[in-house]
């Protein structure tokens, strides 16, 4: 028994005197919790809504004040046409459209009907569906409130009409975020060991004098997995096109020159850990937990950003994936084009820029 208590107390020794192995048990379950926690949340907030009214009255008035009134909507400028409605949810600006009939109050006295047209963004089917369910149920409220004090039987019929997703198909929502989990996690994998085998086999000071300057090095070392990962690119698009029935409506050639940046991105993101880890088996743990936990919780793939804390909004800024995913559902889902992405766009250029700036600095302090 002393010898079994003796072997129990060196196993805690270990664990003890092992900072990153207590970090993972201790510290792994309490980011865990806090992640799901704030940012599992499927309820829709901030739904950007407009109201084109032609012939505004007491009744229209009415309803558009109950919908300012709800805390899920943010109230947009009433737009002066349905081109407005749709030129607004191109540019992304909008996700709602309440769009009432002429006359509707007239309509609703002499007819006993009136029909509002619920025109809603599905680029994303859950955001979208949940919009509409909103606004029906505010509209349905104030009917009932209104046959009550009036005694007189009505109905007001909501039209719903969806846009840049018809059918309601869920692959369209997931198919970009998959791209933009499944590039991130392999293209960082394949590059975190690169470095990492070099100085394993001990030949990473014989790279380092060489001729060649460390920065077409680092370079150097990505072409080949980016010849890869362009692969994968191939694959998935294919995939998402013949398969899963996902249309490409804007660019191709758009979509493919931005998916490569996004790889490089990746890739240079890999190159960055393997300059700062000593083995391959804790550069891909590292990688593949440091990439795909941000992915799946701060990169609107699942849950949408606005219904997090304004802390993990801020933390989802510096996801790449946040903004590849958005690029791709506006260029594939939406159709837009490259005046409609260049925020991203350079956002991307800009952490590719930092991280290789990384990786150099610390290649040229191993030298020396």
């Amino acid at each position: 028994m002393k010898i079994f208590i003796a072997f129990v107390k060196k196993e805690f020794y270990h664990i003890f005197r092992d900072s990153r192995t207590m970090l993972v048990i201790l510290g792994m379950p309490i980011v865990q919790i806090l992640l799901f926690g704030f940012a599992i949340n499927m309820e829709v907030q901030d739904i950007r809504v407009a109201v084109y009214d032609p012939t505004p009255d007491a009744t229209t008035s009415g309803i558009v004040e109950r919908i300012n009134q709800n805390p899920y909507f943010n109230m947009q400028e009433n737009v002066h046409s349905i081109y407005d409605i749709e030129e607004s949810m191109r540019k992304g600006k909008l996700d709602l459209a309440v769009v009432f009939q002429q006359n509707f109050q007239n309509s609703l006295v002499h007819l006993g009907e009136a029909s509002v047209q619920l025109i809603a963004n599905t680029s994303d089917p859950n955001r979208g569906t949940i919009a509409e369910n909103y606004a029906t149920a505010i509209i349905g409220n104030y009917q009932k409130e209104m046959m009550q004090i009036s005694h007189i039987p009505f109905e007001i019929k909501t039209e719903n009409r969806m846009v840049y997703n018809p059918e309601m198909r869920s692959s369209f929502m997931f198919v970009p975020g998959i791209m933009g989990l499944v590039l991130m996690i392999i293209s960082a994998i394949m590059t975190s060991v690169s470095i990492i085998r070099e100085k394993e086999r001990g030949t990473m000071e014989v790279l380092l004098a060489s001729p060649l300057k460390q920065g077409m090095m680092v370079v150097a070392k990505t072409i080949p997995y980016m010849a890869l990962s362009v692969v994968n690119l191939v694959s998935i698009l294919l995939l998402s096109y013949f398969v899963l029935n996902v249309p490409i409506n804007g660019s191709l050639i758009l979509l493919f020159i931005i998916s490569m940046l996004y790889i490089f991105l990746s890739l240079s993101f890999g190159l960055t850990i393997s300059t700062l880890v000593d083995k391959q088996v804790n550069a891909v743990i590292i990688s593949a937990i440091g990439v795909m936990i941000p992915v799946l919780m701060l990169s609107g793939m699942i849950f949408p950003l606005s219904n997090m804390p304004k802390l993990l909004q801020l933390l989802s800024n510096i996801v790449p994936a946040t903004w590849y995913i958005a690029i791709v559902r506006k260029v594939m889902i939406q159709g837009q084009g490259l005046l409609m992405i260049w925020k991203e766009t350079f956002i991307l250029l800009g952490m590719i820029t930092f991280l290789l700036g990384i990786t150099i600095m610390n290649t040229k302090k191993r030298l020396e």
